[in-house]
């Protein structure tokens, strides 16, 4: 329905004025990210908030500092929502792999509603099992830190021990369900994807703070202004590219025979298949996000061991080892979601013969979907390299001291693919709309025409 004018602006305008229904969805989104920015605020209990502004520094760019990107901002102020929706995250990683390799789960794939409701409530149990598991894992990483306050190193736990990290998994874990209902509750209520639009608000609420210590480097001289420019065009370039490739579309076409007035006349009805350059969307560089900080949890429980020094040197943002591991899984995962989630050729391939479509000089059936797994292989290889680019990119830069500020190229990544989508769903709903008000006056005008025909063959 994209080819479809809304009108001028003004137009627009009052189509969002009479979508009332419309309005009422957008204001529960904007009332859940009140919430969600609320909840970031308040700090875990038994964490010494005097200390913990000494220390955000240190959380920010530590072992753990990769969870500030997902929880916005969230975990350097040790708030409830420290993790955000990340296990759950890897919760739906966990529950995909799976459905892909165990037979009882792939039958309950092919269920519909049922088996999906089912696939769900796993996700949700193994939630709250990563959940504890993370919270318990957050609370022995800060339980042993010190911030300097007034020449004396004071503890920024000062009541540790077994009960505290009881406490604190406790918490966390009914912070991240209760963001993941937040969620559900936005995709049933509210509009645009709940889940992403959580994360998305995390990471626009930190832009600001980010801009501002930018220009304070600039301010400061420690920054030329030459530099900050390059910046902002860099960032802006960065942006208009990603908007590119998130809406480039490679458009298959398709025929449908068409019976003309005679027996032997046909006709063919043309159509297009329109296939998206980055088919996996923002979820690979999500989905690796989330998987590499599984070895930076577990080096919280042992800060001090072998292993936990060798993850932090290697494995921390940035790091040789880390990057190299992050492209690899944006690779695995963006041709793993194509095939498993998004795309599947057979299925389309079937579901175009049965309706008597055909790609011209293609035979229907098996080689209509060998046709298409090629294309989409080309296109997935495509979409992997640009999304592995655009997350890698930034780390680079920020390793070797050319971006005086980070803003990682998942965050932008999330940020553009987000805003696409539901200014997507806004513009359908008003679509919706239009059509509902020019059917609403056809009808109008269609009984007052026939009440006229009726009176005058009366008479």
């Amino acid at each position: 329905m994209s080819h479809v004018n809304l009108g001028s602006q003004a137009e627009i305008a009052d189509l969002v004025t009479k979508a009332k229904g419309l309005q009422q969805r957008i204001l529960f989104v904007l009332f859940a990210f009140i919430i969600y920015r609320l909840g970031t605020h308040i700090p875990l209990p038994g964490v010494d908030a005097t200390v913990l502004a000494a220390y955000q520094g240190n959380l920010q760019g530590g072992l753990l500092g990769m969870f500030n990107m997902f929880s916005g901002g969230a975990f350097a102020r040790m708030a409830i929502f420290a993790l955000n929706i990340v296990p759950y995250i890897t919760a739906s990683i966990i529950v995909q792999l799976l459905s892909s390799s165990i037979p009882s789960l792939k039958e309950l794939k092919q269920e519909g509603e049922i088996g999906r409701r089912k696939i769900n409530q796993y996700t949700r149990y193994l939630t709250v099992a990563l959940a504890m598991v993370q919270g318990f894992g957050l609370a022995s990483g800060i339980e042993g830190q010190t911030a300097t306050i007034g020449g004396e190193l004071v503890r920024l736990v000062p009541d540790g021990g077994l009960m505290f990290r009881l406490q604190t998994a406790l918490t966390i874990t009914t912070g991240t369900m209760f963001l993941m209902w937040l969620g559900e509750q936005i995709n049933t209520r509210g509009i645009g994807n709940g889940i992403s639009l959580l994360i998305f608000a995390g990471i626009v609420a930190e832009l600001p703070a980010s801009l501002l210590r930018l220009f304070e480097l600039a301010r400061t001289g420690s920054v030329s202004g030459f530099m900050v420019l390059a910046f902002v065009v860099g960032a802006i370039a960065a942006v208009l590219f990603m908007v590119f490739m998130e809406t480039a579309v490679r458009r298959i076409v398709m025929q449908y025979p068409k019976r003309g007035p005679g027996p032997m006349m046909a006709e063919n009805n043309t159509n297009f298949l329109p296939l998206k350059l980055n088919m996996a969307g923002v979820i690979p560089p999500i989905f690796a996000s989330a998987l590499l900080m599984a070895p930076i949890t577990a080096a919280s429980y042992a800060p001090e061991s072998a292993w936990a020094q060798f993850i932090g040197e290697w494995m921390a943002p940035g790091k040789l080892l880390y990057l190299v591991a992050f492209v690899g899984m944006i690779i695995f995962f963006t041709f793993f979601y194509v095939a498993t989630v998004t795309f599947n050729a057979q299925e389309t391939a079937d579901n175009l013969k049965k309706s008597g479509a055909f790609i011209p000089g293609i035979r229907p059936g098996a080689s209509t979907a060998a046709y298409l797994d090629s294309i989409v292989l080309r296109l997935t290889t495509i979409g992997a390299l640009y999304l592995a680019f655009i997350c890698a990119v930034p780390d680079l830069l920020h390793r070797d001291g050319m971006l005086p500020v980070y803003i990682g190229g998942t965050s932008l990544l999330i940020i553009v693919s987000v805003t696409i989508d539901t200014v997507a769903r806004i513009q359908s709903a008003l679509i919706a709309q239009k059509y509902e008000s020019l059917l609403k006056k056809a009808g109008g005008a269609g009984g007052r025409g026939g009440l006229l025909v009726k009176g005058k063959g009366s008479r």
